[in-house]
């Protein structure tokens, strides 16, 4: 490897393969900021002076740096190694955070202050916040990767793949089949079946420009598929315009006056952050690219704190996905492109226009094929004998998934499980205490169920209790299991379930007499002493 970077061997900046993985993660990222956008006009109600001519432009500003980073990476690790399928990671708005920033902290205080610039302040103070407990989290982050195995990631990563990322896609492109469905065939045609379209036209491209030529037909036959109409599209022309980003120092520390509702939620979802990170890096890892964490880790740090200090109130993070748009043929050239193309988008006001001309419906097949194959991924690059462990650490992704549906269901109703009771719940079928709890800290409490049934797997029985007792002090603390987020005994009960574990392992580790180990010999087993 050494030889190669001594000829001087130089990457190439673009390949073919970058145009698929272009439009396949240009579209993912549109998506968000279409999201973004319309959680911040229609829910926060924030001007659209604010959104196009702050907001949005130092968004696009923090994406241009995060895609560039990691485009700079990706040709590093390639130069040092001579190897040219090296693939970069993808970044962007952490969608999780969107909503929580969104409805956890700006709305709240959009509706006591009836001041949509208080909410703005109060959500580049939550950056501002998380940004540092990722910066701090880069010391420690490569420990945790080290002793944690690749399923209990994986699995926890999968998790999340299957619920908050393939499942509200997946509902859209039903509820409109007609746009959704056909994209879909269309993306699975050319990314898993290795179709080829006239002129070698990307399979994202395809699937976008068919699903909006639909749309708009059936809009002109007064179908509505899409919900376009032309005097949307006419209006949206009129935030055209130049906006750069201007510092937002004041705005930022003004939002400290909100910091106790801030760090209940800043500091436990900066350690989701870090531990996503965690988890997208080792993905990356098993699809044969291995980034230094530390740099990963600061990287999300540092950028995200210029965002909120230039004005954007959402925090940048490495994406799941590098396997999927490596196995399209992306490599470095994609990335940067797509900042590139963010940044004009984002300081021209064209957002709104694309917003108005293209239907969301069919963009989100593209999501769903990136969870699929996340989710197959923590299978494929595991140790078949540890499937059991991803299986358990997939279930407090699907408990939260479920809670936040009930949740969203009652509200919608006008009330809460408080108010309609847990016991009524419970009676038919939804254990909502059950939920809450296995559901509160998913991803850190997905790693650690995964990571002790792996040890227990492989007989590493004092490994799997050292798990077990960090389990005790994560949900004592409510990291972990905690339903009613981060304080002290969170969830005795659980602490000192996780505690009887230990003891249970640690005794086993000592004193139990065991079975012949079962390997596997080539996708076969085999019994071994």
């Amino acid at each position: 490897m050494s030889g190669n970077t001594a000829t001087g061997f130089r990457p190439k900046l673009w390949v073919p393969g970058d145009w698929n993985a272009l439009f396949g993660f240009g579209t993912n990222i549109l998506v968000n900021i279409l999201v973004l956008t319309g959680l911040l006009r229609f829910v926060l109600k924030m001007p659209d002076a604010l959104v196009f001519g702050r907001i949005l432009p130092a968004l696009g500003l923090m994406l241009f740096l995060s895609t560039g980073y990691y485009a700079f990476l990706a040709w590093n690790l390639a130069r040092r190694t001579g190897r040219s399928d090296v693939c970069a990671l993808p970044s962007g708005i952490s969608v999780p955070h969107m909503f929580v920033v969104t409805f956890v902290v700006m709305l709240p205080i959009k509706l006591a202050t009836n001041d949509p610039v208080q909410a703005w302040e109060a959500g580049l103070t939550w950056v501002f916040v998380q940004s540092f407990v990722l910066m701090f989290g880069g010391l420690v982050g490569p420990y945790l990767r080290a002793i944690t195995p690749r399923a209990a990631l994986l699995g926890s990563l999968a998790g999340i793949s299957i619920t908050f990322i393939s499942m509200s896609p997946a509902a859209q492109v039903f509820n409109t089949p007609i746009i959704g469905v056909v994209c879909f065939a269309v993306i699975l045609a050319n990314w898993f079946g290795g179709v080829r379209y006239f002129g070698g036209v990307p399979g994202g491209l395809v699937a976008i420009a068919l699903g909006t030529l639909i749309a708009w037909v059936s809009t002109a036959f007064g179908l509505g598929y899409g919900d376009l109409s032309v005097g949307k599209l006419v209006t949206s022309v009129a935030n055209f315009g130049f906006s750069v980003p201007l510092p937002a120092f004041h705005y930022t520390f003004d939002g400290f006056r909100y910091l106790g509702i801030i760090l209940v939620t800043a500091i436990p979802f900066g350690i989701y952050d870090l531990i996503e990170a965690l988890d997208n890096v080792e993905s990356a890892a098993a699809a044969g690219d291995s980034f230094a964490t530390i740099r990963v880790l600061s990287a999300d740090g540092a950028i995200s704190l210029v965002g909120c200090l230039m004005g954007n109130p959402f925090i940048n993070a490495v994406y799941i996905g590098h396997p999927g748009w490596k196995a399209m043929g992306g490599r470095i050239g994609y990335s940067a492109m797509t900042g590139i193309i963010v940044l004009v988008l984002t300081w021209f006001g064209i957002i709104a226009v694309i917003s108005a001309l293209i239907p969301v419906v069919a963009i989100l097949p593209i999501l769903l094929y990136i969870g699929m194959l996340i989710g197959s991924q923590a299978f494929q690059e595991s140790p078949h004998r540890h499937a059991p462990a991803i299986v358990l650490a997939l279930l407090p992704q699907l408990a939260a998934w479920g809670k936040t549906q009930v949740d969203n269901a009652l509200a919608a109703a006008g009330t809460n499980a408080a108010a309609v009771g847990v016991g009524k719940l419970a009676s038919v079928g939804v254990l909502y205490d059950g939920l809450a709890t296995l559901g509160g800290g998913a991803t850190l409490a997905g790693i650690i169920l995964g990571a002790m049934t792996v040890f227990i797997i492989d007989r590493a029985f004092e490994k799997a209790a050292a798990f077990a007792l960090a389990g005790t002090i994560l949900s004592f603390f409510g990291f972990i299991h905690g339903a009613e987020g981060i304080g002290i005994n969170s969830a005795p009960t659980v602490s000192v379930s996780y505690l009887g574990v230990a003891g249970i392992l640690f005794y086993c580790a000592r004193y139990a007499q065991f079975h012949p180990v079962v390997a596997e010999v080539h996708g076969a087993t085999a019994e071994a002493d």
